[in-house]
């Protein structure tokens, strides 16, 4: 996997290792209550980024009362006025402990198993993508087995800010204006939600927060959540019966067991979509079940609102209480604003070749800040990291992989 840009790898790496040890886990339960950033130390990898940002000399640093970092690279050729933005997260997700993390680097990987603290093994034989590594003898970052890596996002941070370095070092190359914005709380769904749109000057944007070298991704879920509330009555236990006690538990759990085992996340792949039981609690007298719904059709995403809103009334009706049912929307496929904006993914498209690289166009499982980026207007399709097993102790992330997107990205800001 050569590149011409083998002389930014040791930089690279470098500001990777540094950035994943910054603790800057995001907390949901804050953030759903409106609090961004969801957490203090997401304001430390901030500033740090802003320092740096500002060692670039880029234009209009700051960061933004609720934490993003914005900075401004115009053009250096005579009447461009085209921009681009690319895009990253600060925060990891909060289901892994992402305190004290101790990356581990290993160069030119043989193909060995890797055993790590906690019984964490890392191993080809399970690992299609480690294999291919090891075939290439690529440089891997792993955990230490005790914490999650951080490569989701931290490795979309480090390809941007070595692209902005190599345009620092080498000012004679011309460029399009570029514009980056780093935001917190991608992990818990609120990426986007104070964004500063007013600062931009692109029409359209790139995030970098992808997974295996290749992956464009230009479509993803619908997303929707689903709060049900069980309604039931608390009585002495020793007089339940003749008092005609409503447990409100039983009902929501109930509820769980009467959803289609073949919609579960579990069970689907590829463009299934699926409904997602992820928390339950509560007393006899009110019991609460909260959902994700995911779908890349807002037919299915209609007909799960119909599963979940006639079952959670089945059920109360035949404890003879009462239930409420809330849906919100979270974010929306891409793809149809990107079909109507080609250009975007032509670009992209040429960025990849020109660093041979073959696309691989697959529709994410999830979704980005590109995806919420996209409803607000600014057309934003997510590019590769070298990142593999987010969100777990198995995370590794490919140092040859992650200079690749670094080259892309330099190969969309070149004009």
């Amino acid at each position: 996997m050569k590149t011409d840009f083998e002389f930014l790898k040791d930089s690279l790496l470098q500001r990777f290792i540094q950035y994943v040890k910054m603790y800057t886990q995001s907390d949901s339960s804050v953030a759903d209550s409106g609090t961004i950033p969801s957490t203090l130390q997401q304001w430390d990898l901030a500033k740090y980024l802003q320092n740096e940002l500002i060692s670039f000399n880029l234009q209009d640093v700051k960061i933004t009362e609720h934490c993003y970092v914005y900075a401004y690279l115009p053009s250096n050729i005579d009447d461009c006025s085209e921009n681009v933005c690319f895009l990253a997260h600060m925060d990891t997700v909060e289901e892994v402990s992402g305190k004290n993390v101790n990356p581990q680097v290993i160069e030119n990987y043989d193909g060995k198993d890797i055993s790590l603290k906690n019984d964490v093994i890392l191993s080809c034989k399970n690992d299609k993508y480690l294999k291919e590594a090891a075939e290439n003898k690529e440089t891997i970052i792993t955990t230490d087995g005790t914490t999650l890596l951080g490569g989701d996002d931290k490795a979309g941070i480090a390809a941007i800010m070595t692209m902005l370095e190599y345009f620092y070092k080498n000012s004679e190359v011309p460029h399009i204006g570029i514009e980056v914005i780093f935001s917190p709380d991608e992990e818990t769904g609120h990426g986007m939600d104070k964004v500063p749109l007013e600062l931009l000057k692109s029409k359209f944007a790139y995030t970098v927060d992808g997974g295996h070298i290749g992956e464009m991704e230009s479509e993803c879920f619908n997303a929707f959540c689903a709060s049900i509330t069980f309604y039931g009555k608390s009585t002495h236990t020793g007089n339940a019966r003749e008092n005609k006690m409503i447990n409100a538990i039983l009902m929501a759990s109930n509820f769980i067991q009467n959803l289609p085992h073949t919609m579960l996340p579990e069970t689907t792949d590829n463009y299934q979509g699926f409904i997602a039981p992820l928390q339950m609690d509560g007393t006899v007298e009110e019991a609460h079940v909260y959902l994700l719904l995911r779908s890349f059709s807002m037919d299915e995403i209609e007909t799960q609102k119909n599963i979940i809103n006639s079952n959670a009334h089945l059920i109360s009706n035949s404890f003879n209480s009462k239930v409420q049912v809330e849906f919100n929307q979270q974010y929306l496929n891409m793809k149809e604003t990107l079909d109507k904006n080609p250009q975007v993914l032509e670009k992209l498209k040429n960025a990849y070749k020109n660093a041979n690289v073959t696309p691989i166009e697959k529709p994410i499982r999830g979704g980005t800040d590109g995806s919420r980026l996209t409803e607000m207007g600014i057309p934003t399709p997510n590019i590769f990291t070298g990142g593999h097993n987010f969100h777990s102790k198995q995370e590794w992330v490919s140092l040859n992989q992650m200079l690749k997107s670094t080259e892309i990205l330099i190969n969309i800001a070149k004009k």
